[in-house]
């Protein structure tokens, strides 16, 4: 299992345009073979820089599966006018988000 984590920086007055927008593509993606997920997060500090996480299978399902695909041109396609500058994409590697024995949401402080 792999985490596709792109940052989108997208300009500020077209926050909810893109939102649209990237529900209108989502189905590209959801579809893409070995796609096992995504959260789309905006920043709290940077509000106009999205982080998308993506679960993949493996990193050939992404990269070159996905990326290589016209589905993926297309996806691009219809958000590229609301980025401000070029995203930035890396993965990692990773099974399911786990809290640790150390972290305990429920301890008063």
């Amino acid at each position: 299992m792999i985490y596709e984590i792109a940052l989108l920086p997208v300009h500020r007055e077209q926050i909810e345009a893109f939102r649209k927008a990237f529900d209108k593509v989502l189905p590209l993606l959801s579809r893409a073979q070995g796609y096992r997920g995504h959260l789309l997060a905006q920043g709290i500090e940077t509000p106009e820089v999205f982080n998308l996480i993506v679960r993949w299978r493996s990193l050939e399902d992404h990269t070159p599966g996905f990326e290589a695909s016209e589905d993926h041109e297309n996806f691009m396609r219809g958000l590229q006018e609301y980025f401000s500058e070029e995203p930035k994409v890396y993965h990692i590697e990773g099974g399911a988000f786990t809290a640790s024995e150390h972290d305990d949401l429920n301890t008063a402080t």
